[in-house]
């Protein structure tokens, strides 16, 4: 499932529904900021972890919860926002999806109808499929752990440019962390299920349908 079509069904939940998006007359917008011309989905995207938007003074309380989100955003009409939760500019949120208190919707993040996100989660450089569970605590498109040796020896950063795509139905447990991908996109095959405190690094990990992963006690 890539990216783009992650977002078409999204947005054509906006032309099949009688309900409607927030700033409609921005979905055409979002639909081309969301694709791989923008910076934060392309090869091309800053090596700056994203830790959070900087407030422009933009944000507004969404009728259905209580949370807050940035005027850009494109929310279903029956999308639930909980109180303390925040969804940050250019994200897209289609229909019947809830997102609990203390979450974070990261600047472009897209997610498909149907998907249930717990408290406290945190989401950036990421797509989410239709009908997924995401349990508390679970953060997905962070920065990996990424470090080069340089001729002088020191410790470098090395640069964490993709994304993480999630298929649809899928579930991950509690305090999970997936991360975004170095040189090619973690991708969350549709019907993974995924247990509690498990670390996903991009540079290794491509799941298929149908695939259990577990925590393993030490």
């Amino acid at each position: 499932m890539t990216m783009a079509a992650t977002i078409r069904t999204v947005l054509s939940v906006a032309r099949s529904t009688s309900t409607s998006f927030h700033n409609p007359t921005e979905i055409s917008n979002s639909l081309y900021i969301l694709t791989s011309s923008h910076p934060h989905f392309s090869t091309s995207s800053s090596s700056e972890d994203d830790f959070g938007e900087i407030s422009d003074g933009r944000f507004k309380k969404w009728k259905n919860g209580g949370g807050i989100f940035h005027e850009s955003a494109c929310i279903d009409a029956t999308a639930f926002v909980d109180v303390g939760a925040v969804v940050h500019s250019e994200s897209v949120v289609g229909s019947n999806v809830r997102i609990g208190s203390g979450t974070v919707v990261g600047l472009s993040v897209a997610i498909s109808h149907s998907t249930k996100i717990g408290f406290n989660v945190s989401l950036s450089n990421c797509s989410i499929g239709d009908s997924c569970v995401i349990h508390n605590g679970v953060c997905i498109g962070q920065d990996g752990f990424g470090f080069y040796v340089d001729g002088d020896g020191k410790m470098i950063k090395k640069p964490q440019k993709l994304n993480v795509i999630i298929g649809s139905n899928v579930e991950i447990g509690a305090n999970t962390c997936i991360d975004r991908g170095s040189w090619r996109d973690t991708v969350i095959g549709d019907n993974s299920k995924i247990d509690n405190l498990v670390q996903l690094l991009g540079r290794v990990v491509c799941f298929v349908d149908k695939l259990g992963l577990q925590a393993q006690q030490q």
